[in-house]
C-alpha cells in the first residue's frame, strides 16, 4: 500500500499564517535545524528534536508566504510564474508535511510524535488556505483565458488543468459561508482521522495462553512470548496474526485471538468512524455530489460509483461459486477433525483449516517453509532482482543518521549518478504505525539548481529475530515485501519536472507494485535467495511446485473476503443516509447475508474500528482489484521477454513507473504493451 498524503483533499484550515520573527531572526534560529539542509543532502534524523519539528513547520510557512506574495504580484500571469510557482509551493509543503507525518508514525519520542502530527496539520492548513484563496485562483483562471494557455501541450497542459481542478475541488468557488463550512469540515475530518490512527497504533492487546491454549503453535514462536509464570503472552499485532490463526489447534484460542484482533481500538474508533463518515458525507453534499464516494471517485480512473459497483458485482458473480465450495471443503475438514457432524465453520477457522488442507494435500508446512526465507537474505535477494531488472544500483549508507537503530538508508544510482534514497524501517515497536506502507517523503522535481531527487521509506512490521533464530518470512510477508518495495521503486523512478505529477491515479497506484508479486511465483527467481538458514539448502523445486499448486486452496474465499471489504467501503461512503444512518456493524452482516457464502464478520467483532483504509483511504479498496487488471496485463510483457530482462524492466520503469500523471494512464499502458490493455490475463489469473 502506497501512502502519499494528498495536500488537496486532506487539508484543514487556519485563519492566517503569520510569522512574527524577522527573516534574519528566523534564519539564525533555524541555522542548526537538521531539516534545513541543502538540496539532496540527507536529513540528520538522529539529531531531530521536538523543537526542530516546530521550527521546521514555521520556517516552511514563512517561505511559502513569501512565495505566495510573489504570485499575487504577477501582473501578467503565465505558466511559469503561476503554475510552476504553485508546484514549487506544493513541493515545499509536501516535503515538510511528509516528514512531520512520518515522524508521528515512527519516532520513539512521544513529544516528537505529538509535534510531528501538529506540524503536519499546520501544513494541511496552509494547503487548504492556498487552495481556497480566490486571489491565487483568479491568477490561474486569468492565464487559462489567455493565448498562452491554448499553446500548452503534454504534461504542461495536464498540470494546468489538474491544478485548476484541484482548486475547484477544494471549494474555491463556494460562497463565503459554504467555504467556511468546507474548511471546518475538513479540519474536523483530519482531526478525527488522526485520533483514529493514534488509537490503533497505541493499542496494546495481549492474549495470555497456557500450554493447552498454545497447542499447535511453533515452539520457536512460543519461546518469544514466554512469561515468568510459564504462560505465553501473545501481542495482538500483524506480526503474530498469521502464525496464531494458521496453527493454533484449539478453536477457543483462535476465537479469542480473532476477537481481540478485530476489536483493537474499536471501543474508541467506532464512534470516531461514525462522525467521520457523517462529516465526509456533509462535505460531499456541500460540493454538490450525491455521496462522498461520488466526490472521491471523480479524479480517479473509475470516475463514478456506478462503474465501481458494476466492476465489483461482476467479480462477485465470478467468485461466489468457488467461495461456497471452499467453505464446504473447510467445514468438512472441521467436521472430520472434531468428529462432529454438527461442527460449523467460523471466521476464525478459515486460515487454520486452509493450512491443514495444504499440509495434507500438498505436503506444505508453512512454518517449516519459513526457514528458507530469512528476512535479511530475502531482502538482499529481492533488491538484487529489482536492481538488475530496473537498471538501478542500491548502495547502503554506513553510519546513516536515522530515527531508530534498526532503520537502514540506501542510495539509488543509475550509471553512477544518484537518483534517489530510501529508508527501511521493517520491524514493529511500541507506538509505531502497525501497517505496511511504501511512504513518500520527498517527490522528484526539476529546479534551477538541478534535479531534486525522490526520497521514500518502506515501513514494515515483520517478525523480529530472536536469540535462537533470525527473522523469518511467511509467504504472505514475502509477498508484502515484494509489493511494498514496488512502491519504493515507483517513487525512485519518477523523473518529471513537476512534483505535483509524481503520483499516479489512486486506482492505478497499486498496479505498479502488484506486478512484482509475480516474481515470487517463478522458481528461477525465488531459488536465487530461498535458502534454508540452518542447512544452506536451496528450496527444492518440487517443494516450490507444490507451493504454487497449493495457492488455489481457498482462492474463492480469499476473493470474496477482499470483495466484502470493497463492498463495505462503497456502502459506507456511497449509501450513507444522514437521516437514518446504518449501524456500521450491521453493514458487515447485510453484506454477508447478500453474498450468502458464510458469516465472515461474527458478532462481537468490529473490523471497521481498526481498518486503516476506511479511515485514511476512503473509497480505495476497489482499487486493489482495479489495479490488478492492469498489473496482470502488463506482466504479460515480462512473461514474453523474461523476468530478468533488463531492457523490458527499464522500459517499464521509464514508461509506467516514471509517468505519474504526466500522460494519460490508459495511453502509457498501451505504449508499454504495444496494444490496448484488456482483462484476459486477469480473468485467467483468478483461477476461480
Amino acid at each position: 500500500m502506497a501512502l502519499k498524503k494528498n495536500l488537496l483533499y486532506l487539508a484543514i484550515p487556519i485563519c492566517f499564517f503569520s510569522v512574527a520573527k524577522s527573516t534574519a531572526q528566523s534564519n539564525k534560529k533555524t541555522a542548526k535545524n537538521p531539516f534545513l539542509v541543502g538540496m539532496n543532502v540527507p536529513i540528520d534524523y538522529a539529531k531531530v528534536t521536538s523543537k526542530n519539528v516546530e521550527e521546521y513547520a514555521k520556517h516552511t510557512i514563512s517561505e511559502v508566504n513569501t512565495m505566495l506574495a510573489t504570485i499575487k504580484k504577477q501582473k501578467t500571469p503565465n505558466f511559469t510564474n503561476v503554475f510552476v510557482a504553485i508546484d514549487d509551493i506544493r513541493n515545499k509543503i509536501g516535503s515538510t508535511s511528509n516528514n512531520c507525518f512520518m515522524l508521528n508514525w515512527v519516532s520513539t519520542d512521544s513529544i516528537i510524535r505529538t509535534k510531528g502530527l501538529a506540524s503536519y496539520q499546520l501544513m494541511d492548513s496552509l494547503s487548504t488556505a492556498i487552495y481556497s484563496d480566490k486571489g491565487i485562483y483568479d491568477k490561474l483562471i486569468s492565464f487559462k483565458k489567455s493565448a498562452g494557455y491554448n499553446q500548452l501541450k503534454g504534461n504542461k497542459k495536464t498540470l494546468a488543468d489538474d491544478m485548476i481542478e484541484g482548486f475547484e475541488r477544494s471549494g474555491v468557488n463556494l460562497s463565503t459561508t459554504d467555504l467556511d463550512k468546507f474548511k471546518t469540515l475538513t479540519k474536523e475530518i483530519s482531526q478525527l482521522s488522526s485520533d483514529y490512527s493514534n488509537n490503533m497504533n497505541s493499542s496494546n492487546e495481549i492474549l495470555t495462553l497456557d500450554e493447552k491454549g498454545a497447542a499447535g503453535l511453533p515452539e520457536s514462536f512460543k519461546q518469544n512470548y514466554t512469561t515468568s509464570e510459564g504462560t505465553y503472552a501473545i501481542p495482538i499485532i500483524n506480526a503474530t496474526n498469521e502464525t496464531v490463526m494458521n496453527n493454533a489447534s484449539l478453536e477457543a484460542t483462535r476465537k479469542a485471538y480473532y476477537i481481540k484482533f478485530y476489536n483493537r481500538a474499536a471501543d474508541k474508533n467506532i464512534a470516531i468512524l461514525d462522525a467521520m463518515v457523517k462529516k465526509r458525507d456533509e462535505l460531499a453534499k456541500l460540493m454538490g455530489y450525491k455521496s462522498y464516494a461520488a466526490y472521491a471517485l471523480e479524479p480517479k480512473m473509475a470516475k463514478t460509483p456506478e462503474t465501481v459497483w458494476n466492476f465489483l458485482n461482476d467479480l462477485v458473480s465470478r467468485s461466489k461459486e468457488k467461495a461456497k465450495n471452499d467453505v464446504a471443503l473447510f467445514e468438512t475438514e472441521k467436521k472430520v477433525a472434531l468428529a462432529s457432524q454438527e461442527a460449523k465453520l467460523e471466521a476464525w477457522d478459515i486460515a487454520y483449516y486452509k493450512n491443514e488442507l495444504i499440509k495434507k494435500q500438498y505436503n506444505i508446512n508453512s512454518e517449516e517453509l519459513k526457514d528458507y526465507f530469512p528476512m535479511q537474505q530475502s531482502l538482499k535477494g529481492m533488491m538484487d532482482i529489482y536492481q538488475k531488472l530496473l537498471g538501478f544500483e542500491f548502495r547502503k549508507v554506513t553510519n546513516a543518521s536515522v530515527w531508530h537503530e534498526e532503520v537502514e538508508l540506501y542510495e539509488v544510482y543509475e550509471n553512477g549518478k544518484l537518483k534517489g534514497r530510501f529508508y527501511l524501517d521493517l520491524f514493529p515497536r511500541p507506538n509505531k504505525e502497525t501497517w505496511f506502507y511504501g511512504v513518500n517523503i520527498n517527490s522528484g522535481k526539476a529546479t534551477a539548481k538541478g534535479y531534486e531527487i525522490p526520497v521514500a521509506m518502506l515501513l514494515g512490521n515483520f517478525t523480529k529475530s530472536t536469540k535462537t533464530q533470525p527473522s523469518l518470512l511467511n509467504q504472505k510477508e514475502l509477498k508484502t515485501l515484494f509489493h511494498e518495495f514496488g512502491h519504493i521503486m515507483n517513487y525512485m523512478s519518477y523523473r518529471g519536472p513537476y512534483s505535483s505529477q509524481s503520483d499516479s491515479k489512486a486506482d492505478f497506484g497499486e498496479a505498479m507494485s502488484q506486478i512484482f508479486e509475480n516474481w515470487i511465483l517463478n522458481y528461477d527467481i525465488v531459488s536465487t535467495f530461498a535458502k534454508n538458514y540452518k542447512t544452506g539448502e536451496v528450496l527444492p523445486k518440487a517443494t516450490f511446485e507444490r507451493l504454487l499448486n497449493s495457492k488455489k486452496v481457498g482462492s474463492g474465499v480469499a476473493s470474496i473476503q477482499t470483495l466484502t471489504r470493497c463492498l463495505y467501503d462503497m456502502n459506507l461512503y456511497d449509501k450513507y443516509n444522514s437521516i437514518n444512518p446504518v449501524n456500521t456493524d450491521d453493514i458487515w452482516r447485510t453484506i454477508d447475508k447478500q453474498l450468502d457464502v458464510m458469516d465472515f464478520y461474527p458478532k462481537g467483532t468490529h473490523y471497521q474500528g481498526n481498518w486503516i483504509h476506511v479511515n485514511t483511504h476512503p473509497v480505495y479498496m476497489y482499487g486493489y482489484l482495479w489495479s490488478e487488471v492492469f498489473a496482470m496485463d502488463m506482466f504479460t510483457e515480462f512473461e514474453k521477454n523474461g523476468l530478468s530482462d533488463t531492457k523490458t524492466g527499464v522500459r517499464y520503469r521509464d514508461i509506467i513507473l516514471g509517468n505519474g500523471t504526466q500522460k494519460d494512464i490508459v495511453k502509457v499502458v498501451q505504449e508499454f504493451l504495444g496494444r490496448p490493455s484488456d482483462n484476459k490475463a486477469y480473468v485467467k489469473n483468478l483461477g476461480l
